[in-house]
This record gives structure tokens, C-alpha cells and sequence, in this order.
């Protein structure tokens, strides 16, 4: 059971609306860890973008074994916010730097528009929630 130090000022409401946050993070991982791991030609079937060749699909691959890993961590976030905090800042930079550098490549003209629509459901909706809980666990707190 997770003890909310007094400092934090996070009421049990919140906190709850937190877990249940960690815990759709974790599961939506999963899923789209494995996903991509086992059938990673389907998410650019369902975009209709061109697929990569062999070496883009192995390094599709990793991604999804990137996202599937940090499944646990939210996983963990989700039993006790509070004790693994640290973790969802380290989620909240991969959630920042992931765009950054998706609009990085399709600047450039290697990504297609239409790949974005990862980043949406795999970083920009999760940064609210996320956002706020770093600011009132880590920063605020250190302050």
C-alpha cells in the first residue's frame, strides 16, 4: 500500500487516478511491445506506409522490446507510485525525446506523416498525467 508522504500534497483520489494511469501504460505497452515484436509489418499495413527493409524491421523489432520493457516499470508505477517515482521521469524524457526526434525524421523526409499517429498514442496522450505526477513526486519536492 503506497503511503503519501505529507509533502507531496497528492490526495488518494489522485493517487488512484495515477495507478490506474501506470497500470493502462503498462498493459498498452505490452500489447504494443509484443505487437511489433511478432507482427511488426502490421502497424505499416494499417498506416499504409511502405514497409522498411530487413535491417528497419529488425530495428522496428527493438523498439517494440524497448516499449515492452518499460511495460514493467509502469507496471511498478502502478502498485506503488510513490516509491518508484524516479521511474516516470525516466518515462516522461523517452515520452519527450521520442517526438522530438520522430519530428527530427520527418523533417528531414525519412518518416511519413502518417507515422506520427505512434506518437500519439505512444507518448503525447500519456504526457499530462505523467507531466504532472513528475512535477508534484520530483520536482516540486525537491524544491
Amino acid at each position: 500500500m503506497t503511503t503519501i508522504p505529507t509533502d507531496l500534497r497528492i490526495s488518494t483520489r489522485e493517487l488512484k487516478v495515477y495507478k490506474v494511469t501506470f497500470a493502462l501504460s503498462a498493459v498498452y505497452n505490452t500489447v504494443w511491445g509484443v505487437t511489433v515484436i511478432l507482427f511488426p509489418l502490421l502497424p505499416f499495413k494499417l498506416g499504409n506506409i511502405a514497409p522498411p527493409d530487413a535491417l528497419g524491421i529488425l530495428l522496428w523489432q527493438c523498439i517494440g522490446m524497448f516499449v515492452l520493457v518499460y511495460a514493467v516499470g509502469y507496471a511498478y508505477l502502478a502498485i506503488d507510485p510513490v516509491r518508484y517515482a524516479p521511474f516516470a521521469l525516466v518515462a516522461l524524457l523517452g515520452k519527450i525525446l521520442g517526438p522530438v526526434g520522430w519530428v527530427y525524421g520527418w523533417w528531414l523526409g525519412h518518416l511519413p506523416g502518417a507515422s506520427g499517429l505512434t506518437i500519439i498514442t505512444n507518448d503525447l496522450i500519456w504526457w499530462p498525467v505523467y507531466g504532472l505526477f513528475v512535477w508534484k513526486t520530483i520536482f516540486r519536492r525537491a524544491r
